[in-house]
Order: structure tokens, then C-alpha cells, then sequence
């Protein structure tokens, strides 16, 4: 007897003129990062602008953006946005404000990193508008931020959702943690690193850690490992699926953002909800991800084809598709 292991999807399945709507939450920013491979000044970053270039490359998905910036954000990077047919309508320009910015420092393994500076500026005072035509979204991606302004979100919705997804972070967990647990009650599907799944949890077990999770709300958990893949946990069933081994790593910033957008994106192309699409969408966001690391921020991101794409998903293809015999 032979078993397939699992299998990647290329197509989308619409073949209408049918568009999904997927709402993007999260920030849109200034990042400046050294790695042992060279360093930046202020360049484009934010969780924002990693999920909505990732989910730009699913067909039949309409994207918007809500977030804030400064007056001193450059025209040329909302042009870039909007080139990739991404609704800016929901970024807010605060007059004589300055944007989110934050700069790191990533040690030799990549692994680790030190934050050098973090300042809020117009983010410290962020009241998310949610635009009107997307308020009935089939797909919420709800980016690192505090929970206060996700609860926000799906409070402005008019249509319960198809999916909600959720990425955070340990900051949260230790000065927000009761706010936290009130939008976990609302989503559908957490995002986390093993690191915060073992903190969000109180277990080291990982299968543990997502039996916990289930508790406080969502029906679907997802841990990133990092350069070591992906869990998805739902009730009994799990799913892992690998990163891609690559020759260089150039700068991680935003990997984990790019993942989501194409997680996300590629859930609001498929239409329905199933563990069997989820798996795919972990793929997908794995493959985008792993085009995101080769350069520094959203470098590689904005110049990324789709045949490169899909030559890369071949890849995957290669590295976890085949037949398990079992023998008698």
C-alpha cells in the first residue's frame, strides 16, 4: 500500500470573475537593520506592508490595508502598495506626524536579535478606521499590534467573517494579556512562534501548548519554527510542514509577516475553510517567506514574479511530496 503524503495546489479555484475581500491590520513603518551581511538606513517595513506584498500574489483577492503613518512617509511607498493592487483607503496620514519606526540587529546565527530602537510616534495614538467597502471582508488578517485596536477591527465589521486570523507576540502576552484573551475568544485561526506558544500556554510541549490554546478560542493554531517549518494543530489533527532549505540567509525581518500574507492570501483564494486548504496555505506562506529573507526588508518582495513563484512551489513539491509503502 502506498500514501501520498500531502499535495500542493497550484490553481485557484475560481473560475468566475468572483473577487475575495481580504482586510490586512498592522504596521506600516520605517525599519533600519544590520545583519553580519551589511546594514540599512530607514527603509519600507511593517507587518502590514509583509502581508499585504505577500497576499498580492494570490489571484481573485482584493486587499486593503488599515494602518498609520506620518506626513514624513514617502509618496513612493504608497504608490508601491497600490501598484500591487493593494486599497490604501484605510492608511491614515497624520499631519506633522512621524511613523512607526524600528531598528534591530541580528546576530551571527540570525536566530537572535537585538532591538536597538523602537518609537511608537503617530502608532502610540492608532485608532483603526476600517473602509467602508471593506467591512464585510471573507478574510481578516490581524497583524501584531495591540489587542485594543484588533478588538477595534472586528467590532467596525458589518458580516461575520469567513476567517480571522491572528499573528502576535510576547510583548503582548506580558503588559496586555487580558486584552489578548478577549480578541482570542474572536478569531479563528492564532499564528504564533514556539517561543510565545510556550509562554501564551504555560506548557513546553508544543501539542500541549495547542491543546491549551484551543481552550481560550481559536479553532486553529499554527506555531512557526522558524527556519525548521511549521505545526498546525485543529482538534486531534496536526500538520508540519518544513521550510525550505535555502543556501544564504540575508536578513529574516519580516519573514514571519510574509508567511501570514500568504497564508491569509491564499485561504481568501480558496473560499472555504478546511484543515486540508490550511495545509496548503502553510506552504504557500513558507514559500513566500522563503523569497523574503534573500534581501534586505521588502527588497526581494517587491520585485518577486509569479514564475518564481511557482518554480520555488516545485521545489516544495520535491522537498515533501512522495509515497510511504507500508509494508505487511
Amino acid at each position: 500500500m502506498r500514501i501520498s503524503w500531502f499535495r500542493i495546489i497550484f490553481a485557484s479555484p475560481f473560475t468566475n470573475n468572483y473577487m475575495s475581500k481580504l482586510l490586512i491590520v498592522g504596521t506600516v513603518a520605517f525599519d533600519a537593520i544590520e545583519t553580519p551581511f551589511g546594514k540599512t538606513d530607514k527603509i519600507l517595513g511593517g507587518a502590514a506592508t509583509y502581508i499585504g506584498l505577500s497576499a498580492a500574489h494570490f489571484n481573485n483577492v482584493d486587499s486593503a490595508i488599515v494602518s498609520v503613518v506620518g506626513d514624513d512617509f514617502p509618496q513612493e511607498y504608497l504608490d508601491l502598495l497600490s501598484s500591487k493592487n493593494i486599497d490604501i483607503s484605510g492608511i491614515e496620514i497624520v499631519k506633522g506626524g512621524k511613523t512607526f519606526f524600528w531598528s534591530g540587529l541580528y546576530h551571527n546565527d540570525l536566530n537572535s536579535r537585538d532591538t536597538l530602537d523602537t518609537q511608537l510616534n503617530v502608532l502610540a495614538d492608532f485608532n483603526p478606521v476600517v473602509p467602508q467597502n471593506f467591512k464585510d471582508a471573507e478574510v481578516i488578517m490581524l497583524g501584531n499590534l495591540h489587542p485594543n485596536i484588533q478588538i477595534s477591527v472586528l467590532d467596525q465589521l458589518t458580516a461575520q467573517p469567513k476567517l480571522v486570523v491572528l499573528d502576535t507576540m510576547n510583548f503582548w502576552m506580558d503588559c496586555a494579556l487580558e486584552e489578548l484573551k478577549q480578541v482570542l475568544k474572536r478569531i479563528d485561526v492564532l499564528t504564533v512562534n514556539d517561543e510565545e506558544a510556550r509562554q501564551l500556554s504555560g506548557e513546553y510541549s508544543l501539542v500541549k501548548a495547542a491543546e491549551i490554546i484551543h481552550t481560550m478560542g481559536p479553532e486553529y493554531v499554527v506555531i512557526k519554527k522558524g527556519e525548521h517549518g511549521a505545526l498546525l494543530f485543529n482538534d486531534n489533527q496536526v500538520f508540519f510542514a518544513p521550510a525550505l532549505p535555502l543556501k544564504e540567509v540575508f536578513d529574516p525581518t519580516g519573514a514571519g509577516d510574509t508567511f501570514a500574507g500568504g497564508f491569509s492570501g491564499y485561504m481568501a483564494q480558496q473560499g472555504n475553510v478546511s484543515f486540508n486548504n490550511m495545509k496548503n496555505a502553510i506552504i504557500h506562506g513558507s514559500n513566500l517567506a522563503s523569497f523574503c529573507v534573500e534581501k534586505f526588508g521588502t527588497q526581494r518582495m517587491e520585485q518577486l514574479e509569479k514564475e518564481e513563484v511557482n518554480t520555488r512551489l516545485q521545489q516544495f513539491k520535491m522537498l515533501t511530496q512522495f509515497d510511504i509503502e507500508l509494508t505487511q
